[in-house]
């Protein structure tokens, strides 16, 4: 069976995301969809509530696991027996940083390959820092991200200005 992870933060997951997931299960028999915990970047949800939108996002598409993870990426490839690691590249700047952990990675397991696909045109701005922000100011997100994400942003924001207030 021919396996890929696509690791991320996915916070929150947004329509770039859910594009180059879909589009990876054109490509795989297997995507795996790894939620890191990152606590280092303060994630705005939970790696629980991360884990839950991309499913929820994903639900129809069989092909999709979601995963959550706090270990190094490549002890997950290990766990999930795959060898493929997806990453999205939006410009220079990403690839930069990307091929980078690529040979990170491939010089801590060897037998590890990356994969670099750029998002669809009409997504390729679109970044979760973008999203959050947008929405903390009361922004309309819908056309970025999944209704779904829409509604937990919204729950989000809103329990957090009510406890500021």
């Amino acid at each position: 069976m021919n396996t890929v992870v696509y690791p991320g933060t996915f916070d929150p997951v947004t329509l770039g995301h859910s594009d180059l997931i879909e589009r990876a299960t054109c490509l795989f028999d297997r995507v795996i969809v790894a939620v890191a915990e990152s606590p280092r970047k303060k994630p705005l949800f939970e790696l629980a509530e991360r884990i839950q939108l991309v499913q929820q996002v994903m639900a129809k598409n069989s092909k999709v696991e979601v995963v959550g993870f706090n270990c190094l990426l490549t002890e997950l490839m290990q766990q999930q027996n795959a060898n493929i690691i997806l990453r999205g590249v939006r410009g220079v700047a990403d690839f930069e940083y990307e091929l980078q952990l690529a040979q990170l990675n491939r010089t801590l397991a060897p037998n590890l390959e990356s994969i670099f696909l750029p998002p669809s045109e009409r997504l390729s701005f679109i970044a979760s820092t973008l999203v959050r922000e947008v929405s903390s100011l009361g922004g309309d997100v819908s056309k970025l991200v999944h209704p779904y994400v829409v509604d937990a942003l919204q729950k989000k924001y809103a329990s957090a200005r009510a406890i500021n207030l």
